[in-house]
Order: C-alpha cells, then structure tokens, then sequence
C-alpha cells in the first residue's frame, strides 16, 4: 500500500539568494534543461538506469553530491534543492568535474519521490535541513511521518537513510519519528551502537560547508544512518 500522498505541500523558505554569476547563470539555461529532473521522468531514469540510484533532498552547495558522483561513476545521483544559488553551485561542479551521473531537481523533493518506483534506491540523503526551531513551524521540517513511510517504500532492504544536523533538536525529532514509524512498521534499523558513532563522520561521508560552518560556530554535527530492513 502505497504511503498517503504529501507531495502537495507547501513548500518553505527563500527560494534564490544573492544574484547569479554569469557562469552560472549560463548553466542554468543550458546545462539545467540537459540533466533536470522532474516528477515526469524520474520514474524512467531510475528504471533505465542499470546501477544504484541514490537521492539527496536538499543538498545545499551540493559538495555532498558531487564527490559521491565522481566517487561512484555507476551510481545515479539524483538531488532535489529549491535554492537557486544552490542548484548553480552544483551546475559549477557537474561541468568542471565533468560528471554525467548527475540528475537535478530545481524544486521541492517529495513529488519526484512520491513518482520513483518502489524499492529503486540504494542512498537516501537528507543532510542539515532547515530546522524549523519554532515550535510551530515543526510541522514543516523535512523528518516527518508521511516522508519517512515514502523512504521505506523507495528504500530496498539494505538499503540506508543517512539524516545529519548540528542542531540538536532535530536529532532528537529524528529519532522520535523513527521510533514511531518503526512501531506501526519495522522498516529502520539504527546502526550507531555507542556514542562515538554518531558523532564522528563516516569515512564515506563526504563534508559539507554547513558542516563546517556549524563547527567553526561551536555546533558540531550528528551522523546518523538507518538501514532499510
């Protein structure tokens, strides 16, 4: 059975920031249209592609992205970010690294997970989200009930959930809603066994400029990797 559709929601926060540079703004109208990815042909890609395919939601800068694509020539990386500035950032790094694996979604994540096939990915990524700290404005924060039933469904077994934040608030509503989730369907296995694991980045866990902003502020990160089971 098919999770409730949520793909409607609004979608929060600023969507461009500072203006775009000439070369970016070249990538947008040339390279963007090449590689887009939308709710019409997602569901195409991952079912033609013959290797993993791993989802980043929000992926900020786009470093994340972009070092695993280079790192794993066969893997489709698929991203979805509504920043603007952001998705240019990434373009930036698909043409000077010359990545052809890369696959991006201008805009909000959920309708193009809501139209992926079941069981279709090996990775799915959601790295420092808006925290949303008001109390009420949790309602919009990415870990939510709907979205983790859409990651159990697009997840094959073994497959992983990867959440990191230096805000630790939403670490604890992580865990919460997968604790919740886990006591209507047993979908999540928590890896991290002590402490350490969850405050030390994997060794295949590439690094983030919100990463680092958030330790030069005094806000190191949490780590956490859930398996499909």
């Amino acid at each position: 059975m098919r999770p409730p559709a949520w793909e409607q929601d609004r979608l929060y926060g600023r969507s461009q920031g500072k203006s775009l540079k000439p070369r970016q703004d070249r990538l947008i109208r040339d390279l963007l249209p090449q590689i887009a990815v939308t709710p019409e042909n997602v569901g195409h890609m991952a079912a033609t592609h013959t290797g993993p395919v791993w989802l980043e939601v929000g992926f900020g800068g786009g470093e994340h992205l972009a070092s695993h694509a280079a790192q794993h020539p066969d893997t489709l990386m698929i991203g979805a970010e509504p920043f603007i500035n952001g998705v240019a950032k990434l373009l930036t790094q698909v043409e000077g690294k010359s990545l052809t694996n890369v696959g991006v979604c201008h805009g909000d994540a959920k309708p193009v997970m809501a139209a992926l096939p079941d069981g279709r990915l090996s990775k799915l990524f959601v790295l420092h989200p808006d925290p949303w700290p008001k109390t009420r404005h949790h309602k919009r924060r990415m870990i939510s009930a709907p979205f983790l039933a859409h990651a159990a469904r697009l997840l094959h077994k073994g497959g992983e959930l990867r959440v990191s934040s230096d805000i630790s608030d939403y670490i604890r509503w992580t865990l919460m809603h997968i604790q919740m989730h886990n006591r209507q369907s047993p979908d999540f296995d928590w890896t991290a066994t002590a402490a350490k694991d969850w405050k030390d980045r994997p060794a295949d866990w590439p690094g983030t400029r919100y990463e680092a902003k958030g330790v030069r502020e005094g806000r190191p990160d949490t780590y956490l990797t859930f398996t499909r089971v």
